[in-house]
Parts: C-alpha cells; structure tokens; sequence
C-alpha cells in the first residue's frame, strides 16, 4: 500500500513538474512588454502565478514524501525493536510457570530423609531440580541474589521488616521465596524480610 501511496506521488510530482515546465516555457514565449499591450502583461503575470503555484505544490509533496518516508522508517525500525524484544523474552511464559515447580522441588529437598528410599528418591529430586534450573540458566534466568543485599523495589518484594544489630539499615535479612531475572527483566520479585 505505501508503494502505491509512493507511485502515485511521484506521478503526482511528474505532472506537477510538466505544468511547471510548460509554465515557465510559455513564459519565455511572450515577448518584452514594451513591444506589446496589458494583454500580454496579464499573460505574463498570470504565467508566474501559475509556476508559484506549481513549485508550492511541489514543495508540498516533497515534504509529503519526506514524512512519508520517515514514518515508514520509523515502524520498520520498530518492528524490528519488537522482534528483537520477543526473541529475547521468548521464554518468559513458561519461565513463569517453572518457576513455581522449582519452589515445590526446593520445599521437598528440604524434607528430613528417613530411610535409604527416601534418600534415593530425594537424590531424584535434586537431579531433576538441577537439571530444570541448569536449562534455565542456559535461557538466561537467573535467581536475585537477596540475603545481604541493599534492598530494590524493583528486585524485592518487602513482606516483613526487622530491626537487626548485624545488619545496615535496609539490608535484606532473610528471603522467604526467590526472585528470577530473564536477562535484564524481572520475571519474579524475591519475597525478603528487610531491617529497619
């Protein structure tokens, strides 16, 4: 469609510029006023007003062009920016949704181990539990480091405050659930407890 918009002004502009030619030749053809009357006076002046008239459109078009050309350039370069977003987010829907079975495979492998099948079964767990976070990391997500931490809004999510001897005044003091990165966005915020 901006193809057929472009062709047409440039048929647009190539008549514009044939009346304008024509003007200005026309122009030329009358002679010297002296040799002649008003007639050939008005003739004249209205031969200029026409090849104004003719230049101011073509002035306008070519700044229509110009726009044109430049919003075009503008959602080319946009689209791009979104593809390029959605390849390097492409992950963060079932990074959401893994997230959740990393906290259950974290809350099992803190169970106590009763007997050698319990034990056997745990270590399947942790194999499992390495293997998912090992695919992730690959994908870019990574875990907020919190304990220790400045606390960030944007990182940390604050559920509880604290007033710690041996801790500095708004330091994260104990993290109650993670929070994953996908590369430079937050998929999750870690849920910490933050000294006064």
């Amino acid at each position: 469609m901006t193809e057929n918009k472009n062709e047409e002004q440039i048929l647009d502009n190539e008549t514009i510029e044939e009346s304008a030619a024509e003007a200005v030749f026309a122009a030329e053809e009358i002679p010297a006023e002296e040799n002649h009357g008003p007639v050939e006076k008005d003739e004249l002046q209205l031969a200029q007003e026409k090849i104004a008239e003719l230049e101011a459109k073509i002035e306008e078009m070519d700044n229509r062009y110009l726009r044109l050309q430049a919003d075009f350039d503008n959602s080319r370069r946009r689209a791009k920016l979104d593809m390029e977003a959605a390849q390097k987010y492409r992950v963060q829907s079932i990074a959401s949704d893994l997230v959740e079975a990393l906290d259950n495979f974290e809350r099992a492998t803190k169970i106590e181990a009763e007997n050698e099948q319990t034990k056997s079964l745990l270590q399947g767990m942790e194999m499992v539990y390495k293997a998912i976070t090992d695919a992730l990391t690959k994908e870019g997500i990574e875990p907020i480091s919190s304990v220790g931490e400045e606390f960030d809004p944007r990182l940390h999510q604050a559920v509880m405050q604290v007033q710690d001897e041996n801790f500095g005044s708004n330091i994260v003091v104990e993290e109650f659930q993670k929070g994953y990165l996908l590369k430079d966005r937050v998929i999750r915020p870690a849920m910490v407890k933050v000294n006064e």
